[in-house]
């Protein structure tokens, strides 16, 4: 397979990468690079290019040589475009027509076209979306930051801001042509692309960047490294609160500054140690980096912070590991306090070499810290908050040690081998598309987590089933959201399915002709939106006692999810009982509690494929594990209870028509299909 990644922003070269040099020389070069070394080491990958501008520059002069070998594999192509210059991103939409014409030119003279374009950045979506109505290369799209999300915590609207509003137009036309999107956390899958009028929640896959994180938990001090930071600091042995991004507005560091400049106990507890960028001469630095380092600097001056604070002009890439052992050796705390932060590799590599986390709320940060249990999420506007979260971690017994234990967790979570694996399965079934079965003979719906997954062998098992069974469609219904959906069942290797039932059945998405992605169905979203209030229910709940709301990307639009026991669900019933709401409570696990629209739960939405697949009921198969199953398994005729089940679900009065299998997980479904299969089908 061939694959164009297309790049066009910042100081791209192969090796030695000067981040922070520019603006725009940052963390998606990192991760592009990354990527294709991955790809590189993967034998479904035959050829890798990247195009970038080729420009002329005091930066050096590695970015005027038109093609630079990686490797066997991977070649860096830079064209020229209609400015020589290098350029901010903020003015490239201006050559995207030049820059289009010389790469479809370059395409052209190429003996074998590559299968797909990788478009890196919204510019970058604009040339593949030309090259692709002059050659027919579709696109998949990796949006890295977003411009709407920029403007928001900038605090005014895009209009003001020209360059913006072209970015963000440019964004729309990449969420509505790509034939994928490729996002690096839920958050931006589900709250930042959901800004957008070309949101499309089936054509996003959530694949989370891996890291080289073999380096970091190797990482071990450096004296040349400790005597840069040690030169500013009175008291050097003190605990290190370790902050390591480019000075831009979006990375917050004035509110870190802030934070610990109001804080008197936390400078007498740690040393804060500011590692943004690297620069000769202030006055040099590009854009507006020379005026967020000033800022900095005011902010130290005014709080006189001397001899707390070390802030080095200069460090090398492979200074970073040294880095974090410099805190870590400290007992420190690393820090991201960033407005918005799509991702964030340097957590997964602070975690990796020891050290705790306080992140922002706002963006990666959220799975990161979910998935590991390495830290405190904070709100980047906060600082106190961001101040208090420093010194829970420094002061509590047990709390960081716990934190650094989960942090042993990342180097198997994010994982670019893995990444790689997915991203080419998904590339492969684009240019391979098995449309669908649109008059299925029969169905199968199971839950997910601890039905379908949770055994490795039944799941080894199922996938040979699933293959040799015509005629049969094959769905899931799930509590997860979609994208949490299709990430665990995409990192199981599970059979795709046709038809997805999430967020315990208040949304339904169905496989689109391509075989990858999938359509929301809307005559659903309408049937559940009737007679369900959502914000006065809200409001209803928030009067319960010791009624605790899940995370904030559990909350959908037609889902409102808590943690409770059977009392508080029986409290919470009670309570909408008496302000007059409809809606369905669903408890399943002893303490995971789900509120729904009436018209919503994975019965009824099981009944509304069924009937779109024109099925009878003795077609129908359901399957799963815990009380969030019960309404589907309850109103199926076939229904299977696998045998690793929970909230006593064989002996549930609804459920006495079930079948129990002997086998867990998987395998329990096969078997109950075989059961059902041997009885006579009667019609209905």
């Amino acid at each position: 397979m061939f694959v164009l990644h297309i790049a066009l922003q910042g100081c791209l070269r192969g090796d030695d990468v000067a981040y922070g040099l520019t603006a725009d020389t940052g963390g998606h070069i990192r991760y592009l690079l990354d990527l294709v070394r991955a790809c590189d080491r993967d034998p479904a990958s035959d050829r890798i290019v990247i195009a970038t501008r080729l420009f002329e520059s005091a930066l050096g002069a590695d970015y005027a040589v038109p093609e630079e070998a990686v490797s066997d594999k991977v070649t860096i192509v830079r064209l020229a475009s209609a400015s020589p210059d290098y350029l901010p991103k903020e003015a490239l939409h201006g050559e995207v027509a030049s820059f289009s014409e010389a790469l479809v030119a370059w395409i052209a003279a190429q003996p074998v076209r590559p299968a797909i374009i990788h478009a890196h950045y919204a510019d970058a979506a604009a040339v593949a979306a030309l090259v692709e109505d002059r050659l027919g290369i579709p696109f998949v799209f990796t949006a890295h930051s977003l411009g709407r999300v920029k403007a928001r915590a900038m605090g005014r609207p895009p209009t003001d801001t020209p360059s913006l509003a072209h970015r963000i137009a440019a964004e729309e036309t990449a969420l509505a042509r790509a034939a994928l999107v490729i996002a690096s956390s839920r958050d931006e899958a589900e709250v930042q692309y959901a800004t957008y009028a070309a949101y499309d929640p089936g054509r996003i896959r959530v694949l989370p960047p891996g890291s080289d994180l073999a380096r970091f938990h190797a990482a071990r001090t450096c004296p040349r490294v400790d005597a840069s930071i040690d030169r500013f600091l009175r008291e050097p042995g003190k605990p290190a609160l370790l902050a390591l991004a480019r000075p831009v507005a979006r990375k917050n560091l004035a509110a870190l500054v802030t934070a610990y400049g109001e804080s008197p106990e936390l400078q007498a507890r740690a040393n804060l140690v500011l590692v943004a960028g690297t620069r000769d001469d202030l006055a040099d630095l590009d854009g507006g980096m020379a005026e967020t380092m000033r800022d900095l600097l005011v902010l130290i001056d005014r709080h006189d912070l001397y001899g707390l604070v070390a802030y080095p002009k200069t460090h090398r890439p492979d200074d970073v590991p040294a880095l974090y052992a410099y805190a870590r050796e400290r007992g420190g705390v690393f820090v991201n306090p960033a407005l918005n932060e799509p991702f964030g590799l340097t957590l997964l590599e602070a975690s990796a070499a020891g050290l705790p986390l306080v992140a922002t709320d706002s963006g990666g940060p959220n799975d990161i810290v979910e998935t590991c249990g390495n830290g405190l999420l904070v709100d980047p506007r906060d600082p106190a908050g961001i101040a208090r979260a420093c010194l829970r971690i420094l002061t509590e017994p047990g709390l960081r040690d716990r934190y650094v234990a989960g942090g042993e967790r990342a180097a198997a979570a994010y994982d670019w081998d893995r990444h790689a694996l997915r991203y080419h399965a998904l590339l492969r079934a684009l240019g391979a598309a098995e449309a669908p079965s649109s008059h299925p003979r029969q169905l199968l719906i199971c839950d997910i987590d601890n039905t379908l997954v949770g055994c490795d062998a039944g799941l080894t098992a199922f996938r040979l089933w699933r293959s040799e069974q015509e005629g049969l469609a094959f769905g899931v219904a799930t509590g997860r959201s979609f994208h949490s959906a299709m990430a665990i069942l995409e990192q199981q290797a599970s059979p795709r399915p046709q038809v997805m039932i999430t967020s315990v059945g208040s949304e339904i998405y169905h496989l689109d002709a391509n075989g990858v992605s999938y359509t929301a169905d809307r005559a659903w979203r309408d049937t559940v939106s009737r007679g369900w209030s959502r914000e006065d229910v809200r409001a209803v709940l928030g009067q319960v006692p010791d009624l605790v709301p899940q995370g904030p990307l559990e909350q959908r639009p037609h889902k409102l999810s808590y943690f409770g026991d059977a009392a508080t669900a029986r409290r919470v019933r009670g309570r909408l009982d008496a302000a007059g709401l409809a809606a369905s409570i669903i408890h399943s696990h002893g303490r995971y509690l789900d509120v729904l629209p009436p018209a919503a739960s994975k019965g009824t939405a099981v009944d509304h494929v069924r009937a779109l697949y024109g099925l009878a009921e003795g077609n129908v198969f359901v399957a799963g594990d815990s009380g969030n199953d019960v309404e589907m398994l309850r109103v199926r005729r076939q229904a299977i209870i696998v045998a690793n089940f929970s909230d006593d679900l064989a002996t549930h009065a609804a459920l006495g028509h079930s079948y129990v299998a002997r086998a867990s997980h998987a395998r329990g479904v096969i078997e109950g299909v075989a059961h059902f299969r041997k009885r006579p089908v009667h019609a209905g």
